[in-house]
C-alpha cells in the first residue's frame, strides 16, 4: 500500500480548468430503481507497464450529490486528475484500493492480478456494495451482483470516478518508487515502456519492482545471463 506520507502529494494549488461534461449516472439510477442501495464502480490502472503494481479502486458515490466533470481518467491532465481525486474521495460514501505486486503478477498473469486488485477494492468497502459495475469485458469470480461494461469508464459515472482514484493512487505510488529506484524515471513514465525507460533497462538492468514475466524484461534478463 501507499506510504502515509504519499497520500496527499501533488494536490494542485489552484483549481485546474475543467470543461468536460461529466459521465452520466444512468446505470446507477437504473440499479437503484431496481432496489439496489449501494452501487460501486470498479476500475484498474497499470495493466500495461513494465514495472510497478496493478492498482484497482472501488468507489460508491452518493445518490444525492455529484462531483462535476468526472470522466475517464485518460481524458484528463494530471492536475485535473489530482483535483478530481480529492473531490471524489471526500464526497464518496466509501472507497477502497486494491494493490497486486509485480511478483504476484509474475507468479500468475496480469489479467488475474487485475481481477484480484478489483476484488480487494470491493472487499474493502464499508458499507459493502449491493451491486458492482466493473470496467471491462470480464465479471469477477465473486457472489456479488455485478455487471461488466466494456468501456465503462466512459459510460458510467461511478466507474469513471474509480478510474480517477486508481490512476492517481498508482501515479503517487510510482512517484514513491522513483525515489527508491531513481535510474528508471518512474515519476515520468509510470513504469511504461517509454524510450527513456527502455534505455535505463539496457544500462542498469531490471530492479525489484519490474515485472520479470513481461517480454522486454525477459529479454534483458537473457542478455545479462549471456554475458
Amino acid at each position: 500500500m501507499l506510504p502515509a506520507d504519499q497520500s496527499q502529494t501533488n494536490i494542485p494549488e489552484t483549481v485546474p480548468r475543467l470543461s468536460r461534461r461529466g459521465t452520466p449516472r444512468t446505470g446507477e439510477r437504473q440499479l437503484r430503481a431496481e432496489g439496489y442501495g449501494w452501487v460501486a464502480g470498479v476500475d484498474e490502472a497499470g495493466r500495461g507497464p513494465l514495472a510497478g503494481p496493478v492498482v484497482a479502486a472501488a468507489v460508491i458515490m452518493p445518490a444525492d450529490c455529484r462531483v462535476p466533470h468526472v470522466v475517464d481518467s485518460k481524458l484528463l491532465t494530471e492536475p485535473q486528475r489530482e483535483y478530481l481525486y480529492e473531490q471524489i474521495v471526500t464526497t464518496a460514501v466509501t472507497y477502497a484500493i486494491g494493490v497486486v505486486s509485480p511478483r504476484q503478477i509474475d507468479a500468475t498473469n496480469i489479467l488475474w492480478a487485475a481481477q484480484q486488485a478489483m476484488q480487494q477494492g470491493l472487499a474493502g468497502l464499508s458499507p459493502p456494495p449491493d451491486f458492482a459495475l466493473i470496467d471491462g469485458p470480464f465479471s469477477l469470480p465473486i457472489s456479488l451482483s455485478q455487471r461488466a461494461i466494456i468501456g465503462g469508464d466512459r459510460k458510467c459515472y461511478c466507474i469513471a470516478a474509480a478510474s480517477i482514484v486508481a490512476k492517481v493512487y498508482r501515479d503517487r505510488l510510482m512517484d514513491y518508487l522513483a525515489r527508491l529506484y531513481p535510474h528508471y524515471g518512474f515519476e515520468h513514465n509510470r513504469g511504461y515502456a517509454t524510450p527513456d525507460h527502455l534505455q535505463a533497462l539496457q544500462e542498469y538492468g531490471p530492479c525489484p519492482v519490474h515485472r520479470y514475466s513481461f517480454q522486454p524484461i525477459q529479454q534483458r534478463q537473457l542478455q545479462l545471463e549471456e554475458r
